[in-house]
C-alpha cells in the first residue's frame, strides 16, 4: 500500500466501477495530454491524482517546439501560446561584471515553412496543465483529484485497482492502467519495475516562486558566482519570477525569505532587488533514472514515471508530453479500431530510445553547468526535439536510401501556402486531429485506401474537391523529398509511418492491415526490423 494512503481510511464494502477501458494515475501534463487523447477518440478512460487540487509552481517552464506541435494538434496551442513568451532573452552576468545577452532563435530555424515554431515558450508548468484541463473539460473528460491508487493486480486481460476517495474505497477494473505520477510512481514501484539510475545527493538547488521587486522583466536573468549560479526568470502571464539557487555540499538548502535574500545579495552584489514571501518553493536534487521497462502486461509507464532528468536544456516535461502523444493512439487503435495488440508493443520501442537520449543530453548540460558555472542553457536544435523520431522502429517503412533526409519515422514536417477550395492552408491544418493522412503526389489512388477509413490528399494543380490541395510554392514537395509520384502515410501522433516514392499503394495497405488485422500480422512490432 502507498505510504500516503494510510489516512485514508478505507470503508467496508467497496463500490465496483467496470467502465474505464484505461485508468490514468496522475493528471500533471503526461496524464492530462493522454486523457485529452483517449477522450477525442471516445476512450472511455479515468485521470486520478492523489493531490487535494492542482499543484502551485513553476517546476517545468519550458515548452519546446515539438510539444507546441503537439498541443497544435490537441486544440491548445493558442491558449499556451497566450500565457507564455517565444524566444526570451537571456543575460547572464559575469563574476567581473560583463554581461552576455543570448536566446536568439538559431537562424537555421526561423523563416521554415516546414517548422511553425523555431524557438521555445517560456511559461508556468501550471499554465500547460490548466490549458489541458480546460481542453479535456471540452472534450467531455475531468481530473478526480483527492483519489489515491493503493494497490492494483492484473490478469491476462484486466487491471482490478483499488482506489479510495474521501475515505470511500472504490475497486476499479480496466483493460489498461497507465502511470503517469511522476518520480515516485506507485504505479512503477507495485508493477516492480526497476528505476535505474542514480541520486546525485551534492546536486541540489533551490527553485521558487515568488515576486520582485527592482529588476525589469524584459529577460531571464543569471549572475555568475564562485558560489554557484543564481537566476531570475520572469514567468510570463503572472506578477512572479521563478528563482533559481545552485546549493553546493556544505552550503544552507533552506527554503525560508531571508535565506533566498542572502544567497542573491551575495551572488548578485546588488542591494536593489527586493525578494518577497515566495508563493511556491522547493529543494531539487539530482536524481537522474530510467526505467528498465515501460510496460509490465497491461501496465505501462509515462513522463517521470519512466524517467527523470536534470532540468538542464528543459527536456523532462516535453519528452512526457510526447510520450503521452505516443501512447494515446495506439491505445485507441487497439480499443476502437482492432488493431493488433502488438501495436502496443511498439510505444517502448519508440519511446525509450528517446529517453535514454534525453537523458545523456541533460546531464551534459548540467555537468557543463556545474563545471563553469554557466548562463542558463543557450537554445540550439539539440534542445528543441524536432529531431526526435523513430527510424528503425517496426513501424517506420520506405523505400528510400540511408541517405535520404526524411525517412520514415521521422516527425513529420509542415508545409505553407497549400492551396485548397476552402483557401489556403497549412499542412498542419489539414492532419491534425490524432489521425492517419495519406499524402498522394501522384494520381488519384484506389478505392481499397479507402475502405480504411483513411483521409487521403491528393497533391493536384488546381484544388477542386474537398481532398485536394495545391503546392503553390513547392514548399510540400520539398519538405518531403516528393516525387510525381510519392505517397507519404503520416501517422496520428505526426510522424512518418510510410513513404514509397515508387507510388506502391499495395505498401499503404497492407501497412493499414498490419495494424489493424490482428490475425494478419506483417511487421513484428516487438522488433526494429521491417520485412
Amino acid at each position: 500500500m502507498r505510504e500516503d494512503a494510510v489516512a485514508e481510511p478505507m470503508t467496508t464494502n467497496p463500490r465496483v466501477q467496470d467502465t474505464p477501458t484505461v485508468l490514468i494515475v496522475g493528471a500533471g501534463p503526461t496524464g492530462l495530454t493522454l486523457a485529452c487523447e483517449l477522450a477525442r477518440s471516445g476512450v472511455p478512460f479515468r485521470l486520478i491524482d492523489a493531490a487535494p487540487g492542482p499543484r502551485p509552481g513553476s517546476r517545468g517552464k519550458g515548452v519546446q517546439p515539438r510539444s507546441l506541435e503537439v498541443f497544435e494538434d490537441l486544440g491548445i496551442v493558442d491558449r499556451v501560446l497566450a500565457n507564455g513568451w517565444m524566444a526570451m532573452p537571456m543575460h547572464a552576468t559575469a563574476p567581473d561584471g560583463r554581461v552576455t545577452r543570448g536566446g536568439a532563435v538559431p537562424k537555421s530555424l526561423t523563416n521554415r515553412p516546414d517548422i511553425p515554431y523555431a524557438a521555445s515558450l517560456i511559461t508556468p508548468q501550471w499554465r500547460v496543465e490548466e490549458a489541458l484541463r480546460v481542453r479535456l473539460s471540452e472534450l467531455g473528460g475531468a481530473v478526480e483529484f483527492g483519489t489515491v491508487l493503493v494497490g492494483f493486480d492484473q490478469s491476462d486481460d484486466v487491471v482490478t485497482a483499488e482506489v479510495v476517495a474521501g475515505g470511500m474505497a472504490e475497486t476499479v477494473r480496466t483493460r489498461w492502467l497507465v502511470g503517469c505520477d511522476g518520480g515516485h510512481s506507485v504505479v512503477r514501484k507495485q508493477a516492480g519495475i526497476p528505476f535505474v539510475g542514480e541520486t546525485l545527493e551534492d546536486v541540489r538547488m533551490i527553485v521558487a516562486d515568488l515576486p520582485v521587486d527592482g529588476l525589469d522583466r524584459d529577460a531571464w536573468h543569471a549572475w555568475q558566482h564562485p558560489e554557484g549560479l543564481l537566476s531570475l526568470c520572469p514567468l510570463p502571464s503572472t506578477g512572479l519570477f521563478q528563482y533559481a539557487a545552485g546549493i553546493a555540499p556544505g552550503q544552507d538548502p533552506g527554503l525560508g525569505l531571508a535565506h533566498l535574500r542572502a544567497i542573491l545579495e551575495r551572488r548578485t552584489g546588488r542591494t536593489d532587488i527586493r525578494l518577497h514571501e515566495p508563493q511556491w518553493s522547493s529543494l531539487w536534487r539530482a536524481n537522474i533514472r530510467l526505467a528498465d521497462r515501460y510496460r509490465e502486461g497491461n501496465v505501462f509507464l509515462a513522463g517521470d514515471a519512466a524517467h527523470v532528468h536534470s532540468p538542464a536544456g528543459g527536456q523532462g516535461m516535453n519528452t512526457g508530453i510526447q510520450d503521452a502523444h505516443n501512447l494515446g493512439w495506439k491505445l485507441a487503435a487497439v480499443a476502437n479500431d482492432g488493431a493488433a495488440f502488438e501495436l502496443l508493443d511498439s510505444y517502448e520501442a519508440e519511446r525509450r530510445p528517446v529517453a535514454t537520449h534525453v537523458l545523456a543530453l541533460s546531464n551534459a548540460r548540467l555537468k557543463q553547468a556545474l563545471e563553469i558555472q554557466a548562463a542558463p542553457t543557450r537554445r540550439d536544435a539539440s534542445t528543441i526535439q524536432l529531431d526526435v523520431g523513430y527510424r528503425g522502429s517496426a513501424l517506420a517503412r520506405d523505400d528510400r536510401d540511408d541517405a535520404a533526409a526524411l525517412r520514415a519515422g521521422d516527425r513529420a514536417p509542415d508545409a505553407t501556402k497549400l492551396a485548397t477550395v476552402e483557401g489556403e492552408r497549412r499542412l498542419f491544418d489539414l492532419t491534425r486531429g490524432g489521425r492517419f493522412t495519406l499524402l498522394a503526389f501522384g494520381p488519384a489512388t484506389p478505392a481499397e485506401v479507402a475502405q480504411h477509413g483513411l483521409r487521403t490528399l491528393h497533391v493536384v494543380g488546381h484544388p477542386t474537391g474537398p481532398d485536394d490541395i495545391a503546392d503553390t510554392e513547392g514548399h510540400l514537395a520539398a519538405a518531403y523529398d516528393a516525387s510525381d509520384r510519392t505517397l507519404v502515410l503520416i501517422r496520428p501522433d505526426g510522424h512518418v509511418g510510410l513513404i514509397s516514392d515508387a507510388g506502391d499503394v499495395r505498401a499503404v495497405t497492407g501497412y493499414l492491415a498490419a495494424i489493424g488485422r490482428p490475425s494478419q500480422p506483417i511487421f513484428d512490432f516487438r522488433s526494429a526490423s521491417v520485412p
